[in-house]
């Protein structure tokens, strides 16, 4: 993925594109990832970076939704379930079964999950994780040694699915770039091109890193933009309706002692009403989430004061030893992108997760709701849908069983570089021949190498780029990335062809942004 031959290749050869995805994120990516599949022209722009609002703050779950199969959404969660065995089969590299143990407070808490659970299983069928069942008193306390002894009766224990969200973003692209896809950050749309007939014809886009500004011609136009959907639908027809009523989810990073096995936490009832999670990720513990209803949509959106609390008094309830505000390593906020309109009266938790895509009379193509499980089949749906609008010859979906960028069978997790799939082959060898062993950081264990390596071959273009979404430093540590700030600067300035004022700006760029991680 080079960015340079990218814009060279779509301005060379002005061309009418199948189709032009707006949106950078888990759903336009996963458009961009089916139509090249099934070898359309692709172009996929993205205002900033990839994933750098929703689809790289989430609970880093590929998961069919306990929660949903409560509300008696059960085309979602089979959905959901399928998908995930789907993508544990296709990124074995960045998706792995991860195993959870519901605390529970009571018998009847005991039969309800177990059989709820067991529910959720048979959904699965063939792509089932494992089969979930009931766990002695002792055995829970053997295996999560931090839980609260006086909380809990016993427990349940299923399957559920992991992975690394901005790398499966990473990879996706990789792989849909592979089949002819352009993709481009910092390319924002201003504008939409229609034609005499009053039809969208093509965009109007700027790359940000340049300022300059360039016409393309698409046959179908999607607006994948997520959280900041109406805004695209806004350009296209000023008096359009909104379509999203986003709400805020947090996650606090806390050091792995507060969960030193390799069981996440699953809580089900919270004081809000929404799942609590305790996951062990990259060997730290993600904790989360949270659901506030927000009014302004953000690509950087700042945790509330309540909702660090709320995580830290629930997490407090059932583990031995309280994490304090001292504790947490970072903080981050991400929105979802609900589909429904704002004053619709529901709870934010209670609104569908499931995917739905609007046509205006346009022609434009917007997808909202949906979430990173799901993403492959968000894809097929709204490709399908663009075959039988535009009346083209249907061609079958080509991603079930595609090895996405990356696969790797055999993963070795205790490997720093291991989410890194085959390309760490080509890392260490670049490192060997280059000269770029050194460690940026001992206690994240992220090399000279690496930052090299994703300036030169996955696109990133700013320190905060390389530090929150091509490796999760950020989110790990958000102290500890500030300290990796310079040095990071240095090495991509001499990639980049950047001078020492490039650099002094992108840490102190990276410092204004990241200063919002920690408590």
């Amino acid at each position: 993925m080079n960015r340079e031959k990218m814009l060279q290749k779509l301005t060379q050869s002005p061309k009418l594109y199948d189709f032009i995805i707006i949106g950078g994120g888990a759903t336009g990516i996963g458009i961009a990832l089916e139509a090249a599949a099934r070898g359309y022209s692709v172009v996929l722009l993205e205002k900033s970076d990839f994933t750098k609002s929703t689809s790289s703050k989430s609970t880093k779950l590929v998961h069919g939704g306990v929660r949903y199969l409560a509300q008696g959404d059960i085309a979602l969660v089979r959905e959901a379930v399928v998908e995930r065995g789907l993508l544990t089969q296709n990124a074995p590299h960045l998706v792995k079964s991860q195993t959870f143990i519901i605390p529970t407070q009571s018998w009847f808490d005991e039969l309800m999950y177990t059989v709820g659970l067991t529910f959720y299983d048979l959904l699965a069928g063939r792509f089932g994780l494992g089969r979930s069942k009931r766990i002695s008193k002792k055995k829970t306390l053997n295996r999560i040694s931090t839980i609260n002894p006086k909380k809990i009766t016993a427990g349940v224990e299923y399957m559920d699915g992991q992975f690394d969200d901005s790398r499966l973003a990473i990879n996706t692209l990789q792989t849909a770039s592979e089949m002819g896809a352009i993709t481009l950050n910092y390319c924002e749309v201003t504008g939409l091109i229609k034609n005499e007939q009053e039809n969208l014809a093509g965009v109007k886009f700027t790359d940000n890193e340049t300022n300059k500004q360039y016409d393309i011609q698409g046959k179908q136009i999607v607006n994948a933009t997520g959280v900041f959907a109406d805004d695209i639908l806004k350009m296209d027809f000023p008096d359009a309706k909104n379509t999203m009523s986003p709400s805020q989810g947090i996650h606090l990073m806390l050091d792995k002692a507060f969960l030193p096995g390799n069981d996440a936490i699953m809580i089900p009832k919270t004081d809000d009403g929404r799942v609590l999670f305790l996951v062990p990720w990259h060997n730290k513990v993600v904790v989360g989430t949270t659901d506030t209803p927000v009014e302004n949509e953000s690509l950087e959106p700042v945790a509330l004061e309540e909702e660090i609390e709320f995580i830290l008094n629930t997490a407090a309830r059932y583990l031995t030893k309280a994490p304090k505000r001292s504790d947490v390593l970072s903080v981050f906020a991400g929105l979802r992108p609900l589909a429904a309109s704002k004053g619709e009266g529901k709870k934010t938790k209670e609104i569908s997760r499931s995917h739905k895509i609007f046509e205006s009379q346009s022609g434009l193509l917007t997808m909202v709701g949906g979430k990173w499980t799901t993403y492959r089949k968000m894809g097929q749906d709204l490709v399908n849908k663009t075959e039988k609008r535009l009346k083209w010859t249907h061609i079958p979906t080509k991603t079930k069983h595609l090895k996405i960028h990356g696969f790797k069978k055999e993963v070795d997790y205790a490997n720093p570089l291991y989410f890194y799939g085959t390309d760490e082959q080509e890392i260490r060898k670049m490192a060997e021949e280059q000269n770029l062993t050194n460690l940026i950081s001992d206690e994240l264990h992220v090399s000279e190498a690496q930052a090299v390596w994703a300036t030169e071959q996955e696109m990133a273009r700013t320190v905060e780029d390389f530090l929150a979404r091509r490796t999760r430093c950020q989110l790990l540590d958000a102290r500890e990335s500030l300290k990796m700030a310079p040095k990071v600067a240095q090495i991509m300035a001499q990639v980049l062809k950047k001078d020492e004022e490039w650099q002094k700006k992108q840490v102190a760029d990276y410092e204004v942004v990241t200063r919002n991680y920690i408590l």
